[in-house]
This record gives C-alpha cells, structure tokens and sequence, in this order.
C-alpha cells in the first residue's frame, strides 16, 4: 500500500506535503532583505566580491609591474653605468612573484566571509614587500653622475611605478599606502641625512602623488563599491521577485484546490440534502395538518411542527450558502427587465406583515409617488428588501415600529430605507456583520439567532447591480439599511409624440 501524500483536490484542500518548501521560502526572502539593509562596506559577501575582484585583477596584469621594472633597470644602467640596478631589479621580480604566487593560490581557494580578512593581510604583506624593494630603489646612489639627472631618473621611475600600482591595488583597501609607504619614509630619512634641493624636491613630489593617488584610489573604490551594491540590490531584488512570485503561484494553487473542493461540497450538499429535506418539509406538514387523520398525541403534533420549521430554516440556510457561493464565482446571473422599486418594497412588507403582527410590530410606509422603473432583477431586488425587512422585524421589540421609505437619491438613482427602533449594533461590530457567517453580539444574544449570511447577500446582489448598500447604526437607538441602485437603472419615460398632419402625396401630372 502506497504511504505517499496524495494531492488529489478532492480530497485535499491544502497541500501539507508542501508546508517544508514553504518555510525555506519565507527563510530566504527573510535573508534576502537582511542583505539588502545591510550596509555595503560591513557587509563580509561584500568585502569578499572586492577581494576577488583584486585577485582577477593582479592576475590578469601580471606583467605590468615586470615590464615597468624592467624598463627602470635598463634606463638606470644605461645612466649609471651600475650593476647594483640589475640586482635591485631580480628582487623587486622577486617580491612581485611572492604576491604573484599568493594570488594565484587565493584564486584557486573558496574565500569564505570568515577568511577574508586573512586574505586582506595577506595581499597586504606582499604589497609591503615590494614596498620594500622600491624603497630600496629609492635609496640608489650614483657618484659619477652629474647634475640632476639621476634624482630625475628615480623621482620619474618612482611616479610611474606609484601610478601602475595604484591601478593594479584599487580593489584592495590600503595596498598603496603598503607599497609606497616605505619609499617615502626611506626618501624622508634620506633628505634628512643629506638634504639637497634635489633631493628634497623629489621626495615632496612623490609624498604628494601618493597622498594624492591614497585619495583618488579611495574615490574609486567607493565609486567601484556603490556599483557593486546596486548590482547586488538589483539581483537580490529579481531573487526575492522570483521567490514572491513562487510564493503566490503555490498560494493561487491552494485558492483554487479550496474552491474546486468548495464547489463540489456544496453541489454534493445541494442534491443530497435538498432530497430527504422535501421529504421531511411535505411528511412533516402532512401530519401537523393531520390530512390522513388525527394524531392521538397532541405532542407529536408539536413535534412535527417543529420538525417542519427546523427543515425550514435547513432549507433556507442552505439556499442562501449557495446563492452566496454562486455570487463569489461569479456565477451569479441577473434576469434583468423593467420593475417597480415601490412595488417590490410593497410585496415584501406584506409577506413579513403576519410576522410583523404577532409581535405587535408596527410597519410604516413613506414612499414618493410617481417613480419610474428600474432596470434591475425582480427576483433578486425582493431578495433583498425581503432580507432587511426579516432582519428588522427580528430584532425589534415587541410593540416596536418598522419605518419603510423608498424615493430618490442626490444622484439620480433610487433607494429603499429600511429603519427599525431595535437594540442597534455597536459601531466597530459593522464591519463583522457585513462579513459571511458574521453576527454581532445583540444577534447571538437573542433568541432568534440567525446564519449570518444576509447582509452579506444583500451587499452582494447590489453590487452586481452597480448599487450600494448602506448600514447605519447606534447602540440602543435602532439601525437602518438602505439599498440603493445608481441612476443609470432608472428608466426614464421619453414624452408623448405629437401627432402631425399627413403631408398629402404630390400629384403626378403628365405633358
């Protein structure tokens, strides 16, 4: 026997295999806005991107810094004349291959948010130690040159290098501050120890390119950044898109698994509760009437009366889920043809007129004369004067007044208003007996407690036709509803064409 979950709709409204995706959903979009309220420089995915940015970066121009020191050593023994350049050029190749080496190694590693500081450090050191070898280039002497020459040759090969390793560290927090910091300082110490103009004019010149080049590196960086975080924010958002439409597909599924569920429940209910209630309602009416003869015991005649009223009020509650049902799928179709608003009302107070007197209830009318007709559905127009009219004389007391007035609104259209001197509704209980099945409290207090679904009806059935259903109320002082129907259904009557005189026909004469 199979153990699965079935996802047959008819028999299962909700999915509860489902319930485990659902709860990673709701983690990643949680997630997914964290990383959006984060801020980018904090953030260690974010530091982390950079970083790797920095290590595509030096990798794919690892020539650069080689050929730029290669060119130095050349033009410096061309001048000089001295092998201490080409020594000084196998150890700047040397630290160059070090940060090489640890670049390619961090390529091949999964950076994780928890090791990218290491790696920060790390890249870091390497660019201390070619700090250090431009440090000592800075330092070379030549005693045989003349003039100025020489400290032009080291100020311009140290601007060029400062520029190639701005470019190639911009991704890398502090990294030019690492890599020149030594040579300003050795230059520093140098002009101290021997300061010639030369020298002193060199070492300002490259202390202010580095200062500068410190700023406009960290320019860059926060430009470079910002990209970087819209670029995350923009995937992030289509992610959490893709997770809420996702969200919304399994929740629109689930609506329609309810509704077909819901539809065939109350078509089920519908044939298999309305065959033994006609049954019930016409038997049990046969003997409280005692037609094939009397009943010995005059309490079963109240039992089937009873029994009558309450397949009744069955019958009726099960009508009205339907109608509701019909109403919310949209399968709720208007017989629409010219009616009387006054008319209608009149019918439905005379059908509640014997209720209405057992109670001592005084119904009144106050209606203008001479209204047009409407545009509307008969059947369902009495439906809901009928409702309000049942509603009103429910919960007024005994010896109470019903006030019925129908007319025209400041718009053009027609209402009926139906006001009762009852117990009221509290004003923040008006939304709930609006709602299905809802009932305020004076409703569940009184004895004659009803399914909560009429006022529903009502304000459904007036907006299939357009209209608007108002209910007004006050503790203790009565309630009154009114339904209105918008001009547009009010037919107005075009005036009588006047007759005119036969043009007579033109004679036709002959030549």
């Amino acid at each position: 026997m199979s153990t699965g979950v079935s996802t047959s709709t008819d028999k299962i409204i909700v999915d509860k295999s489902r319930s485990l995706r659902n709860k990673a959903v709701t983690r990643t979009v949680r997630a997914t806005r964290e990383r959006l309220q984060t801020a980018a420089g904090n953030s260690p995915d974010f530091e982390r991107e950079m970083l790797q940015l920095h290590i595509d970066s030096a990798v794919q121009g690892a020539l650069a810094v080689p050929v730029v020191v290669v060119l130095i050593a050349a033009v410096g023994l061309y001048l000089t004349q001295d092998a201490t350049l080409l020594a000084w050029a196998v150890l700047a190749l040397s630290m160059h291959a070090i940060g090489m080496l640890v670049a390619r190694r961090a390529r091949g590693k999964d950076i994780t948010g928890e090791t990218v500081h290491r790696w920060q450090r790390r890249f870091l050191v390497t660019q201390f130690l070619m700090g250090i070898a431009w440090a000592v280039f800075a330092l070379q002497d030549c005693s045989h040159c003349s003039g100025v020459s020489f400290e032009f040759y080291k100020g311009s090969s140290l601007l060029v290098a400062l520029a190639v390793t701005a470019m190639g560290t911009l991704m890398l927090r502090h990294a030019i501050l690492c890599a020149f910091g030594p040579t300003v300082a050795a230059l520093a110490v140098s002009t101290l120890l021997h300061p010639e103009p030369a020298t002193v004019g060199m070492t300002a010149i490259v202390a202010a390119a580095l200062v500068f080049l410190v700023f406009m590196t960290r320019r860059l960086r926060h430009t470079s950044a910002q990209l970087l975080s819209s670029q995350s924010e923009k995937d992030d958002l289509i992610a959490e898109l893709e997770v809420a439409k996702s969200m919304s597909d399994e929740a629109r599924r689930r609506a329609e698994e309810a509704n077909l569920a819901k539809s065939r429940f109350l078509a089920s209910m519908s044939h298999e509760l309305r065959t033994p209630l006609n049954a019930i309602l016409g038997f049990s009416e046969v003997m409280s009437t005692e037609v094939l003869g009397p009943l010995n015991n005059p309490t079963y005649k109240e039992y089937t009366s009873d029994i009558h009223r309450s397949g009744q009020h069955l019958l009726n509650l099960i009508n009205e889920i339907l109608d509701l049902s019909r109403i919310e799928a949209g399968k709720y179709d208007l017989s629409e043809e010219s009616v009387h608003l006054v008319d209608i009302a009149e019918d439905c107070i005379g059908m509640v007129q014997l209720r209405a007197r057992a109670k001592n209830i005084t119904i009144t009318e106050q209606v203008e004369s001479d209204m047009p007709a409407v545009w509307a559905d008969e059947k369902a127009l009495r439906q809901v004067i009928l409702n309000l009219l049942s509603n009103a004389v429910k919960f007024t007391p005994q010896g109470g007044e019903v006030t019925v007035k129908a007319g025209w609104t400041a718009g053009g259209g027609q209402y009926v208003s139906i006001r009762d001197n009852g117990p009221g509704i509290p004003e923040e209980e008006i939304p709930v007996v609006l709602s299905a099945f809802g009932q305020g409290s004076i409703a569940i207090k009184s004895a004659e407690q009803g399914t909560g679904l009429g006022l529903p009806i009502v304000q459904a059935i007036l907006a299939k036709h357009n209209g608007e259903f108002i209910l007004k109320s006050k503790l203790r002082e009565g309630t009154e509803a009114i339904a209105i129907l918008p001009a547009k259904r009010v037919l107005q009557s075009l005036p009588a064409v006047s007759e005119t005189q036969a043009v007579a026909p033109r004679r036709k004469s002959f030549a």
